[in-house]
């Protein structure tokens, strides 16, 4: 039996930043805000391809586009 984020064609980490967002949104306003700023990251990730690096871009920034990929795929 495969997993729903797996047939859903979301990697493991993806999903886990999608319900950790979930969950972090669901809390009381007080609580909310100090969940959002613990989950907030600074990590910058690069793609090699052929031993060349890649252009270095922001994690968070790239799982908000991708998130937003997935999520017009699905609607269309």
């Amino acid at each position: 039996m495969a997993f729903a984020w797996k047939a859903a064609g979301l990697s493991y980490n993806r999903y886990l930043a999608v319900a950790s967002r979930v969950v972090r949104r669901s809390l009381k306003e007080d609580k909310r805000l100090i969940a959002e700023r613990r989950g907030e990251s600074e990590i910058r990730f690069a793609k090699w391809s052929n031993g060349k690096q890649g252009d270095m871009k922001n994690l968070s920034a790239a799982n908000q586009a991708s998130v937003a990929e997935t999520v017009a795929a699905a609607s269309s």
